[in-house]
Parts: structure tokens; C-alpha cells; sequence
């Protein structure tokens, strides 16, 4: 498995009239190797900046990411080359008609041959079985069909890790477990953030982000619990 270390890196913004920077992330030191990994936390916590460090989408304000030794801000085209990512929000990342379209202009830099990558981009949707789909408007597909056009788009490119950003938010049950059942499958390293807490527990390692910090680094059920006793005393503090 890739390896992606994160070395005191801190994130920070600045904010409308005002000295002082907003921190979004602070002081994070971590090494990812395992296969499968979960990012949990609520929405602004710092989750969606974590995974955008990961193939340089964000710099660090200060610190340090790599990949396999790769500094994401260096060697940012190396990165991406190495790390997919798949945004909560299919409809963000694809941007051509149809499902086979963009696909294949995920493909263009590296196949240059039209017919080769015809063939590529086919195999691709073939292997997720959405070749059927392949020349619908992305328009008329659901919400999983188009999260996972999303994913083969990026997967069609062979990247060493798959980083996705809440991915299974706007899908229905059956979606979720369509995509569950998907990335089970894969052979890449996935770094995944998400709400739903049955999909963590499917990862080899779990971290949980409060306010821009880990708050807790470990199993999966041990930081699902961790999680859930957080979000517990948060309420406890906030009830009148």
C-alpha cells in the first residue's frame, strides 16, 4: 500500500477584517498505510480540507504532506498522477454529456490513440457495469449512477490511492450500498470522509476530526464509539 504522511501541517484562512486567520486544520501529524481508511467528524471540522491535502487541492499553511515521498506542493503533477478524487457532489466533477464523454477525457492525456481510449473508457464502465449507461445524459442517471460514472471517470486512470469526500451523502439506501459494495471491490488505497457511521466501520482504520484536530486515531469501532460519545456530550453541553 502507498504511504501518505502528514508532518505538523496546519491549515489556516484568512478572514474579512480580521488579523487573526481562521485554522481550519491544526498541528497534524499522521502515516496512512493501511488499505482502508475513514475519516469521520461533523461538517466543518476540517474533514473535506484533510482529503484535499492529500493530492494537493490544499496547501498547507505550514508543514508538510507526501505521498509515497512525493511533497503534494513540489511535486503536486506526480500527486495527482498517483491520487484520484471523487467529490461528494458528482455533478461537480463531471463535466461532459454523457458518462462515456467524460471518461474518456479523463483518459485523454495519457492515451492518445482515440480508439485505444474508446476501448479504455468502455472497459472502465463495463467493470463498475455501467457500460449500459454509457451515452445517457448524466442528467437522467440517479444520484448513485452518477456518483459512480464520478468514480470510474477517475478510476480509469489507475491511481494508486482513491480519495472520496463524503460520497454516499446524497444517495438513497440503495445506492449506498451499491457503492459500498463498489469500493469493497477495489485494489486501491481508499481515504474516504463520511457520515455514514455502518461505512466506517467497513474501514481498517478510523479518524475522527473536531475542530481541526484528530481527536481520535484507532479501529473502527473504537472511534465510532469515540465519536458518538463526543457528539453526546456536545448535545449535553448545548441543552438548556
Amino acid at each position: 500500500m502507498p504511504t501518505v504522511t502528514f508532518d505538523q501541517v496546519t491549515v489556516s484562512v484568512p478572514v474579512d477584517h480580521s488579523p487573526v486567520p481562521k485554522v481550519l486544520l491544526e498541528a497534524i501529524s499522521l502515516r496512512l498505510t493501511e488499505e482502508r481508511i475513514g475519516v469521520i467528524g461533523a461538517n466543518g471540522s476540517g474533514k473535506s480540507t484533510l482529503l484535499r491535502l492529500v493530492n494537493g487541492l490544499v496547501q498547507p499553511t505550514s508543514g508538510a504532506v507526501a505521498v509515497d515521498g512525493a511533497d503534494t506542493v513540489r511535486a503536486v503533477r506526480a500527486v495527482r498522477r498517483a491520487v484520484g478524487f471523487v467529490f461528494t457532489d458528482p455533478l461537480s466533477q463531471l463535466v461532459m454529456p454523457t458518462g462515456r464523454e467524460d471518461v474518456e477525457l479523463s483518459l485523454r492525456r495519457s492515451v492518445r490513440n482515440g480508439k485505444e481510449r474508446r476501448a479504455r473508457a468502455e472497459a472502465s464502465l463495463d467493470r463498475l457495469g455501467l457500460l449500459h449507461l454509457a451515452d445517457q445524459s448524466i442528467y437522467e442517471l440517479s444520484g448513485g449512477e452518477r456518483q459512480l460514472m464520478a468514480l470510474t471517470a477517475v478510476l480509469a486512470v489507475d491511481p494508486a490511492i482513491l480519495v472520496l469526500d463524503e460520497p454516499s451523502t446524497l444517495l438513497d439506501l440503495r445506492n449506498r450500498e451499491l457503492l459500498r459494495r463498489t469500493l469493497a471491490g477495489l485494489d486501491q488505497q481508499i481515504i474516504m470522509s463520511t457520515h455514514d457511521l455502518d461505512l466506517a466501520l467497513a474501514m481498517d482504520r478510523v479518524l475522527v476530526i473536531e475542530t481541526g484536530k484528530v481527536a481520535y486515531d484507532g479501529s473502527p469501532a473504537e472511534a465510532v464509539a469515540a465519536y458518538r460519545s463526543l457528539c453526546a456530550e456536545q448535545a449535553g453541553a448545548g441543552a438548556p
